[in-house]
């Protein structure tokens, strides 16, 4: 008889109560034997009064967790932006980076991103989330302000691959944070609303750049102050994380012990525990052989083509139209607001209706299709039409956004879910060094090959969100078919193989998210 058998025989027996009996010695994580005997001790609250506390806890959780990282967010894509704003100015001249020089300045931090997404991820699942994203703040601060002793190609190089490998770690730290605190179903929004603070970032950014534009001083440049007071920003940034940010949902000190049991009752729901610090590496295997983590691994090397080129080129493609370089600088304001609203619209309809994950993110797909066509078909003396279809491509983030709550909810299992976002992440890397090497200046102002491999990644991105979704939908069914309607008895044990790490092949009342 398998160990999911046994201990499914032994939570009938004694349903609701010491579950942790049902589970043999050395198969659960200190981690989730903690936050198993929290989720016991909810069992006897009335259902009553669970709802009315877990509706306070959210609200708790809303005002502490979500500001956290929706400004922690906020800024790592500042710091992304930072060289494309100060590209704007005399960066280029007086760092020697005229022609792929300066491509390669920007592909290069992908490539610092790509050496350390997969440690990263891995140290991600070993220690503290919250203290190990502090120590990234505190790191890539450090770095920023150091551009501003910058004088030459090499020293650039250097710097940006630092800058890309601290900055490895805060996508992942931020989805484990949400996925640790709420769940599946409340993720989405709460992702969107993190990730939409990259169109805050885009706004605040071109107002700082442009603001910092007329400073006229003679021992620093206008590029230099962009980097030091965006560094400084972050220095200050990273102290305010390490003392407020909690690790896991057992150690949210500004939750009582009864509200952090109710919270863990509710994310258990969720089929995937709390964390387990032992890397598996049968898991890790089961995360390279699922069709799903590849086909998403694809479509995070396809974003990866989009954002490299857009974020690093949108400042030439502007200028390219007839615009200065200031004006290029304003008319980036409304990029941000572009990509806060079409984020949240998205992450409301994913809350609101259910199963819609893949479905939203096909068609966040289709207008910067049409704007990317457009760009390549309107003729230059219809500027400003062209500045409006360079504009759309700032929806990407709908995209990213949508992929990560498809890895959040249906990738269980510590060391499961860590390498599958290590593989997305590292194919991300590797689509943004592409993105910003298909851009040659002599292809100035259209850069057709650029706005050719962009527009192939948007279409490989529809084309896999159909599949992931008929792939999840038959799985599903499978499971549907094998179990019949899920019983309470099943839905606890379902519960009891998430605390314990099962992965989701292993655990067979998980139920893919479409």
């Amino acid at each position: 008889m398998s160990l999911s058998s046994r201990l499914s025989e032994d939570v009938e027996k004694d349903h609701g109560h010491h579950l942790l009996e049902a589970i043999p010695e050395g198969q659960i994580s200190s981690i989730n034997k903690t936050g198993l005997e929290l989720y016991e001790k909810a069992q006897d609250v009335s259902e009553e009064e669970d709802y009315e506390m877990y509706k306070k806890i959210v609200r708790k959780l809303d005002f502490r967790i979500v500001p956290l990282l929706c400004f922690t967010y906020m800024l790592q894509f500042l710091d992304k932006l930072s060289l494309n704003y100060a590209s704007a100015y005399t960066l280029i001249e007086d760092l020697g980076l005229e022609g792929q020089r300066y491509s390669w300045v920007a592909a290069v931090f992908n490539f610092g991103y790509l050496f350390w997404a997969y440690p990263g991820n891995y140290i991600i699942q070993k220690l503290p989330v919250a203290k190990y994203t502090s120590f990234m703040l505190f790191s890539w601060s450090i770095i920023l302000v150091g551009h501003v002793g910058l004088k030459n190609y090499p020293g650039a190089l250097v710097i940006r691959f630092l800058l890309g490998m601290f900055e490895a770690g805060i996508s992942p730290s931020c989805m484990m944070i949400c996925g640790s605190f709420y769940t599946i179903q409340q993720q989405p929004i709460r992702m969107c609303l993190f990730l939409s603070f990259n169109g805050i970032a885009t706004m605040l950014g071109a107002l700082l750049a442009f603001g910092l534009g007329h400073v006229e001083n003679a021992t620093v440049t206008q590029w230099q102050l962009i980097f030091l007071v965006i560094g400084l920003i972050n220095f200050v940034w990273s102290i305010i994380f390490f003392w407020f940010c909690p690790d896991s949902p057992s150690g949210a000190k500004f939750l009582t012990e009864q509200e952090r049991s109710i919270l863990i009752k509710h994310i258990a729901k969720n089929n995937q525990g709390v964390k387990d610090q032992k890397f598996q590496k049968h898991q890790a295997v089961e995360a390279i052989k699922d069709t799903t983590v590849l086909m998403l691994g694809a479509i995070g090397l396809a974003c990866g083509v989009i954002n490299g080129g857009s974020s690093n080129f949108i400042s030439a493609l502007i200028r390219g139209f007839g615009f200065t370089g200031i004006e290029a600088t304003a008319l980036q304001l409304p990029l941000g607001a572009i990509e806060l609203v079409f984020v949240l619209v998205g992450g409301i309809i994913a809350l609101k209706v259910k199963n819609t994950r893949c479905i939203v993110l096909f068609v966040f797909c289709i207008a910067p299709l049409g704007g990317l066509i457009g760009i390549q078909t309107i003729p230059l003396e219809r500027r400003w039409d062209l500045v409006g279809c360079s504009f759309l491509q700032y929806i990407i983030g709908g995209p990213i956004i949508m992929c990560w709550t498809l890895l959040n909810a249906n990738v269980s299992g510590s060391s499961k879910k860590t390498a599958a976002n290590g593989l997305w992440f590292l194919m991300y890397a590797a689509g943004n060094i592409t993105g910003a090497n298909i851009f040659y200046a002599n292809q100035a102002p259209k850069y057709r090959s650029g706005i050719m491999g962009m527009l192939t990644s948007y279409c490989g991105i529809m084309a896999l969100a159909i599949l992931i979704r008929l792939v999840y939908m038959r799985r599903n069914s499978l499971r549907d078919k094998e179990l019949g309607e899920q019983t309470e008895e099943q839905a606890e044990q379902a519960v009891l193989n998430g605390f314990m790490g099962m992965t989701d092949f292993e655990n067979k009342g998980f139920r893919y998210s479409l």
